[in-house]
């Protein structure tokens, strides 16, 4: 659902590029919050999101290249909206969204420059959005456990695709640059994203479940569905057992961190590797055909004033490496750098924005303890230089 240059007019593309610049900044904030930071008081939870952030928007722009057939003639592939907000919050959701959509646009000449804020509006803010909204309303709803959080992801992201085509098709009706009735629009682009969404709610099920049978503590969404831990005591036990209090037996063993760290790591790894295949050699099995925008552009005539993308002479462009001839090579090439783009950026982004967050919960605690702005005494003034 990349939209082009061209598409929408030059007002309504300034107006989605302020908002989506203002999403951004919003975002960047509550990430702020979903990551955690560094220091004596940052959560358990959030402290683990940082390092899978990266890793997810990077999985995204993987996956996003594995173009499924959903009709005749016409394609589908995921937007991720959904699954980045269930995985790692919907603030850092929206981003990893953008960050994906960047590279795409800069590196890959899809998505058109002018056009960022209007993808990013629709495929980041509004997928992000109503997938999270519905996901929560669910979870709430179902009994707890992983097969909840499971259905609640499959049917957020069901939803959050025909969502994002209604979107679009708003902004059409702001700044259509071509003169088709809105009802067409409307029908046409719902009607074949209906049909992506439920490859998309596939993907985002498969992925959440994945993640939540092997470390259901990284998965944002999951986080408080679990049993607080209880301490059981038998007849047999102490006053202090049997007054609630913790004995000294009952503590974790010491070694427990280091290993929760390993596994997260092996995480990690899993994921950078999944995403590795996926762009550098099942893209190559993709589907040829036209995605769902493409296809309702071509054949309502949409795309009468389509653009020429400004980095159409990229060295990337089109997901192939120029001057390599094999198909195969050059678009597995150009996934694999894409992939390492994407990670690297995402990863530095998130790693800078958990940063500041840790230094401002430090800077606020100083400022609580009264610590803030203290420095040493002068040699001069100390009892022993009287």
């Amino acid at each position: 659902m990349h939209v082009p240059d061209g598409f929408i007019d030059a007002p309504v593309s300034a107006a989605t590029g302020v908002f989506a610049a203002a999403a951004v900044a919003v975002s960047l904030r509550g990430a702020r919050r979903e990551l955690g930071g560094p220091g004596p008081h940052a959560g358990t939870g959030a402290e683990r999101t940082a390092p899978l952030a990266g890793l997810v928007a990077a999985f995204i722009f993987a996956v996003q290249m594995l173009n499924f057939p959903v009709a005749a003639g016409t394609s589908g592939h995921l937007l991720g909206g959904a699954l980045a907000a269930i995985l790692v919050g919907p603030y850092t959701g929206v981003l990893c969204v953008s960050v994906v959509l960047l590279m795409q646009a800069v590196l890959f000449a899809d998505g058109g420059l002018t056009a960022l804020g209007v993808n990013i509006t629709d495929m980041a803010v509004v997928t992000t959005v109503v997938a999270y909204g519905i996901f929560r309303g669910l979870v709430k709803a179902l009994p707890r456990g992983r097969r909840a959080v499971t259905a609640a992801s499959f049917a957020a992201a069901v939803v959050s695709v025909p969502a994002a085509a209604a979107a679009f098709t708003g902004l059409y009706a702001l700044g259509g640059t071509t003169d088709v009735p809105i009802g067409t629009v409307f029908a046409a682009m719902t009607g074949v994203h209906v049909l992506i969404g439920i490859g998309e709610a596939a993907i985002t099920a498969l992925t959440v479940g994945a993640v939540l049978a092997v470390r259901p503590d990284l998965v944002y969404g999951a986080r408080g569905l679990a049993k607080p831990l209880q301490l059981r005591t038998s007849p047999l036990a102490g006053p202090a057992a049997r007054a609630g209090e913790r004995e000294p037996e009952a503590e974790p063993a010491g070694p427990a961190r280091p290993a929760a760290r390993r596994s997260a790591r092996r995480v990690w790894l899993a994921g950078v590797a999944a995403a590795l295949v996926c762009a550098g050699g099942v893209s190559y099995y993709a589907s040829a055909s036209p995605d769902g925008l493409e296809k309702v552009a071509e054949d309502q005539g949409i795309d009468a004033k389509a653009e020429e993308h400004a980095a159409k002479d990229s060295p990337l462009a089109d997901y192939s490496v120029k001057d390599i001839a094999n198909p195969r090579i050059s678009g597995g090439l150009a996934g694999v750098i894409g992939v390492g783009a994407t990670l690297a950026v995402g990863t530095g982004v998130f790693v800078v924005v958990r940063r500041r967050r840790g230094a401002a919960r430090d800077a606020a605690g100083a400022v609580a303890d009264g610590t803030a702005g203290d420095a040493p005494a002068s040699p001069r003034h100390t009892p022993e230089s009287a």
